[in-house]
């Protein structure tokens, strides 16, 4: 799983050192930047805590006794508190004996203790005790095939009797009837990370739950889950992507961990797991004193910390084993390596540089700006823009013990992948030579701080801060002080870092087009289904789930007064909301036309970043965006196409006025346009080789639509090579002359103040007081550039979908480990009316890991690493919904796969406790969420496109708690069960069972110029 990149703290003024202060048992009240503190009550215990004088995140840091740090963030956007409980643990503290030990460990911290989620802890101990060691024996017998076997039947039949006391997934179903998102987990190299988004009145049972899966893990249905990640790693077995990235880090790390293992671990460890070293393992680093919790939300600093320390306060800490680093010796000539796939071909650089916590680590990041900011950047303009490359970036990967720094680019049609290696290597010298302008890392230091800010409207961004500071192993003075640090890097510095570490030794890995001679997989074991025990719950469950909240009631939006509705001067419409937090706007044009209006809309909007103005060049005009904080984009979709803008409101009028220059007279540049046809070419060749797109799109498509569909609706070659550059700017010229609407999320008012009332002193300071007091309708009068008469859109243009009544089975070849299927059913055309069923019958059946697919298709028959089904209500009046169910799995597992999710479509388990579960995971999660800020707009437009003039959760609400599983099981067989299904399959045609396929449906092959229509 991806690991969240280190995010910097906005630019402070100044930055005292840190203030330790004392959490008192009052209420929250303004504390003094001093190290005193008022008398507590009577024998209620104080807390100490940091804070950094100036921190925008206003967070105060605690250390409980037992060394359990615990960083809180008060932000009040909506009633919920994101957390994450981090370890200082990942795999590069696997043994080298062990690898993916830390990312199977993350796995089983979800099954539970000896509270959770076991009937019978005392019968079930016993069983999991035998099935230890018979792990232990199995892992003995790696070259006696025969014993293995008997081993493992004699681990299936156990596990089988162990998982009758167990209750599958209680922890998920607990955190669902609170009301919790985003259950989930990751573990990169450094650490593993649990992360809950909860209803701020439920912190209670939230830390109850995490303090007790801290203080123990039990290692139940063990071989179940093992198949799960053995699915796991079969899916990044399938990944080029993930092939490629390892052998770059085996290229840079060939001492560290870092690249000698790899987080999922080697196919022999997988296949010889020890459950005693991972019970160790938990052990040694799920220690309190090795662990941060951090919250950010709607949170009482005071109260938040108390039940912290009830629950939390009682783990005992342990020593830590330390970890020494392996000293990497100087890469001197490129380290050279290839990897075969069916995915476009690509070239990958990777450079080796110090530590998070170094300065070099600091000057990494404005290397990376300097190189790819994604507008100004080196790879930008002159890869990108200019259209050297199909498409290039580069990214950073900044670890404790080193950091790596990565360039990537894919070709275009006929070009060496030693050619575009050539043209990153030229990008990179011009940054050693300080080939780059001046103004540059300023304005990555002003955009950078813009991102931040930008990022802190989210309690993910502001949670995840807390946690890469600890991981770093930083104090969060000296965190915050890096957003400083990396404002007085200078050009000089930049490019002695550069030539220190980006010399002639590198990593380079050419990914190439074709068969993966090492291609292996992760063989099937023999498991019987386990029990799953829907209707039980353990003691601890509902001593949890009964315990008190404060309830919290839903906000529902009014739409007429939470959105400003006025017009402009021309008659265009203007729909508005206030932006009270930041000095960031976003401002939208919206026309209701699209692609399947004219295949070229999407084209002439992607021409656009090519083109610059009789002014500006297109890379001046990037620059020129670039230095004012703002960007823009114009994007079309099938029937909808927006215009944006969005940036620092102090920089709106140059904004605009350079935006609307673009837009009324974009300079044709016939260059430009043959880059972009043989560049869109060349993409729609890459397209075929990835699977997702064959999958998810080319193939649902053509199973809706037919041939014909919005997937395929574009120029033909012959048709895109005689395109004139003037088509398309004369269609972007068009875009504002037709009838359209604006959406604006900024700080500005309404209506401003007059022109003559401001003094603006003829200083910068003044005209920017000027700009911040006239209203957004003012300006865009003023500067928005529309005819006399708006041109009606055209009228909307629909595919037909087709009627799906036959049984039918589309496969497509593909060269892959795994296979993956998707059940298409269709259902009725769009009715409000179904919204609250259809929301309730998804939470309970497919939608989480505590639904019924989930325990089904993974927990007891671990058949998949993913699995869901979900019935979806389609997105504008008039249109059919669909069901639409998803099994990744082993080829050889295919028949078992397909048989349980088609079982379970047409007989839906009844399981009442997780009927309750769905309902209050429902109820709990609308009366903690509040559509806020530009959300508001787009909650609109989504309505009105649903001809729906109200916010539909609020009958979701109220109708959730009077349904019953009969109303689910009215609509089960009405709409799911018995439905005429179109089934997708995308596979290696040498591992796929097409005896097996035919039992669900005439089985037609479809070609790739068949579903992408080229």
């Amino acid at each position: 799983m991806k690991k969240p990149l280190l995010l910097l703290v906005p630019a402070l003024a100044t930055l005292g050192l840190t203030q330790c202060q004392t959490s008192k048992p009052a209420a929250t009240t303004p504390v003094a930047p001093t190290e005193t503190a008022a008398a507590p009550a009577p024998q209620q215990k104080e807390y100490r805590y940091q804070m950094v004088e100036g921190d925008p995140l206003k967070a105060r840091i605690y250390t409980l006794d037992n060394g359990l740090t615990v960083y809180l963030s008060d932000y009040k956007d909506a009633p919920r508190i994101q957390t994450y409980l981090a370890v200082r643990a990942g795999s590069k503290n696997d043994p080298s004996t062990a690898t993916g030990l830390a990312h199977y460990l993350e796995h089983m911290v979800f099954k539970g203790t000896s509270r959770l989620g076991t009937q019978n802890w005392a019968a079930e101990k016993v069983e999991l005790d035998k099935i230890e060691a018979l792990y232990e024996q199995y892992r003995a017998q790696r070259n006696d095939p025969a014993a293995r076997k008997r081993t493992y039947h004699q681990i299936d039949s156990i596990s089988g009797v162990a998982a009758k006391y167990a209750v599958a997934n209680e922890y998920d179903k607990v955190m669902g009837a609170i009301g919790a998102k985003g259950s989930n987990a990751y573990t990169s190299v450094e650490q593993t990370v649990y992360q809950e988004d909860i209803p701020s009145n439920q912190l209670e049972k939230w830390a109850a739950v995490q303090a007790e899966r801290l203080g123990e893990m039990v290692p139940r249905l063990f071989h179940t889950e093992l198949e799960a990640v053995y699915e796991e790693k079969n899916r990044g077995l399938d990944s080029d992507f993930r092939k490629e990235y390892e052998a770059l880090s085996a290229s840079l790390y060939q001492k560290h961990e870092y690249g000698t293992q790899t987080t999922i671990g080697t196919i022999d460890h997988l296949q010889n797991p020890s459950i005693t070293e991972i019970k160790k393992y938990f052990g040694q680093y799920y220690v309190p004193n090795n662990v941060a919790l951090c919250l950010s939300g709607d949170l009482d600093y005071d109260q938040t910390i108390r039940v912290i320390d009830q629950y939390f306060g009682k783990l005992q800490p342990k020593p830590v084993p330390s970890f020494t680093p392996a000293q990497e010796a100087p890469i001197t000539a490129p380290i050279v390596k290839q990897v075969l796939g069916p995915d476009a071909e690509n070239v990958m650089l990777g450079f080796r540089l110090p530590g998070t916590n170094t300065r070099e680590a600091l000057v990494l990041r404005m290397i990376d700006k300097i190189l790819s900011n994604g507008q100004a950047g080196l790879i930008d303009l002159d890869l990108n823009q200019k259209q050297a490359v199909l498409s290039a970036a580069s990214f950073t990967d900044i670890n404790n013990d080193y950091s790596s720094h990565i360039l990537y680019a894919t070709p275009r049609q006929g070009q060496k992948l030693e050619q575009v290696r050539d043209l990153l290597l030229s990008e990179l010298n011009k940054v050693k030579q300080g080939n780059f302008p001046e103004w540059l890392i300023p304005a990555i230091i002003n955009n950078e701080q813009l991102q931040r800010t930008k990022s802190y409207e989210s309690n993910e961004a502001r949670a995840g801060a807390f946690v890469a500071a600890f991981v770093a192993r930083a104090d969060w003075k000296d965190y915050l002080k890096q957003t400083d640090d990396f404002g007085t890097i200078t050009k000089e510095e930049v490019m002695r870092v550069a030539n220190q570490y980006y010399g002639p030794g590198y990593a380079l890995v050419y990914k190439r087009t074709g068969q993966d001679p090492n291609k292996v997989k992760v063989v099937k074991p023999a498991i019987t289904p386990v029990p799953v025990n829907r209707e039980v719950a353990s003691d601890f469950y509902k001593q949890v789930t009964a315990k008190s909240s404060p309830a919290l009631q839903p906000v529902f939006l009014d739409y007429k007064k939470d959105i400003q509705e006025t017009k402009l001067a021309s008659g265009v419409p203007v729909y508005y909301t206030h932006n009270e937090e930041n000095n960031l706007f976003n401002l939208y044009y919206v026309l209701d036309l699209g692609t399947n209006n004219d295949p070229k809309l999407g084209l002439a909007t992607d021409y656009l970043q090519y083109l610059g103005t009789g002014k500006y060049t297109a890379a001046q005009l990037q620059q020129e965006f670039y230095k004012l904080g703002c960007s823009f984009a114009v994007q079309s979709g099938q029937d909808r196409t927006y215009v944006s803008l969005s940036g620092l409101d102090s920089n709106f009028e140059q904004a605009l006025q350079l935006f609307e220059s673009l837009l009324a007279a974009p300079k044709p540049d016939a260059a430009a346009l043959q880059n972009m046809v043989a560049g869109v070419l060349k993409a729609r060749q890459d397209a075929k080789l990835n699977k997702g797109v064959i999958l998810n799109q080319a193939l649902v498509n053509y199973a809706k639509y037919g041939a014909k569909n919005p997937f395929t609706s574009q120029l033909s070659e012959k048709e895109l090579k005689a395109l004139k550059p003037e088509q398309l700017t004369s269609l972007i010229q068009k875009l504002p002359t037709y009838q359209h609407r604006v959406l604006y999320y900024g700080p500005r008012k309404v209506e401003g103040i007059a022109t003559a009332t401001v003094s603006t002193n003829g200083d910068e300071k003044g005209r920017r007081e000027w700009e911040s007091a006239t209203g957004i309708v003012n300006t865009l009068n003023q500067l928005h550039r529309v005819p006399a008469k708006l041109t009606p859109a055209p009228a909307t243009k629909d595919f037909a979908e087709q009627p799906l009544t036959d049984r039918k089975v589309y496969w497509v070849d593909y060269n892959m480990v795994q296979a993956e299927i998707l059940f298409l059913s269709k259902g009725p055309v769009y009715d409000k009316g179904l919204v609250p069923t259809t929301s309730l019958y998804n939470e309970y059946f497919g939608g989480s890991m505590g639904s019924i697919v989930f325990q089904e298709l993974r927990e007891s028959k671990a058949l998949a690493y993913s699995a869901s089904s979900r019935f979806a209500s389609a997105d504008k009046a008039g249109r059919s919904s669909y069901n639409l169910s998803y099994i990744g799995t082993q080829s050889d597992k295919l028949p078992e796969a397909m048989a349980g999710m088609n079982t379970l479509l047409n007989d839906m388990p009844a399981a009442e406790a997780n009927l309750q579960i769905a309902k209050d995971a429902i109820r709990n999660s609308i009366a903690t969420e509040r559509i806020t800020k530009s959300d508001i707009l787009f909650s609109y437009e989504r309505a009105k496109r649903l001809g729906l003039d109200y916010d539909l959760r609020r009958d979701v609400y109220e109708q959730t708690p009077n349904m019953s599983f009969q109303d689910l099981l009215k609509f089960q067989q009405a709409r799911v069960k018995g439905q005429p299904q179109t089934i997708l399959v995308i596979g290696s045609k040498d591992r796929l069972n097409f005896k097996e396929l035919a039992k669900y449906g005439q089985v037609q092959q479809l070609t790739l110029k068949e579903i992408f229509g080229y």
